[in-house]
């Protein structure tokens, strides 16, 4: 599978792949120790681009872009070009690191607070081989910290890098330092996946998630923090989809 096919949503080239398929084509890229650099999009995601000509850049100069968030695949579906389905971050990280301990490949988790991600490699050990864990960190660095980081991930010789780091930071450190880790075959920004595989924060139901409202779920656990993000972004995301529309319309 050497060619995905593409749609363009508010300028962003996504992918229309489906978990499945985007597993088969990760996977056969790190057995042919090719580099690929893959991002998940979101309705809030896809708002902040908007606005922030540096962040839209390091999301487009990806591989692979695929829609989590089922606002996107509605979004898709209203203007006339359906993507497949959901392929949602945090799981194509736990299939991957399942994946990468089956075929002896090694990952290196960066981001979250030190108890965290610690955390996390201790489980992944645990449950898989000690050999799975080529390095971690956590998220918290200074600007002038950031080569260094890169240089670190470099030399652990790991396959996979999963960074678990707010947007547009992680997008943004993955497209100015991959030609520094470039022997690193898989590179991808996982959110806030750290806090909910550690069990720091609960992730909505599976029906939850399929009716579009884990963003609910997650703001009634922090609504002072996240009613912002939230409510005023998928406002315009809204917003951005009925333009998009009527724009089509104006074009037919």
């Amino acid at each position: 599978m050497d060619k995905i096919k593409k749609i363009q949503l508010f300028n962003i080239p996504i992918d229309c792949l489906t978990m499945q398929e985007t597993l088969k084509f990760i996977i056969s890229a790190i057995k042919k120790r090719k580099q690929l650099h893959h991002i998940v999009v979101n309705a809030g995601k896809i708002v902040a681009m908007q606005k922030d000509p540096e962040f839209f850049k390091s999301v487009i100069n990806s591989d692979i872009i695929n829609a989590d968030g089922q606002a996107v695949i509605w979004a898709s579906e209203f203007l006339n070009n359906p993507l497949p389905e959901r392929v949602a971050g945090i799981d194509l990280m736990q299939n991957l690191v399942k994946i990468a301990a089956k075929e002896k490949f090694k990952i290196f988790l960066f981001g979250a607070k030190e108890e965290i991600v610690s955390k996390i490699a201790k489980k992944y050990q645990k449950l898989y081989s000690n050999d799975l864990i080529a390095g971690y960190r956590n998220g918290y660095f200074d600007k002038s910290e950031e080569e260094n980081i890169a240089k670190q991930i470099a030399r652990s010789k790991a396959n996979l890098l999963f960074v678990a780091i707010s947007s547009p930071v992680k997008e943004n450190f993955l497209n100015k330092y991959k030609k520094t880790f470039k022997n690193v075959n898989f590179i991808m920004g996982v959110g806030g996946s750290f806090d909910v595989i550690a069990g720091k924060v609960k992730r909505a139901p599976v029906w939850m998630q399929k009716a579009g409202l884990e963003w609910f779920y997650r703001f009634l656990q922090e609504p002072r923090r996240m009613w912002k993000r939230y409510l005023l972004g998928n406002l315009e995301f809204v917003r951005l989809v009925l333009k998009e529309r009527k724009k089509q319309k104006r074009q037919l």
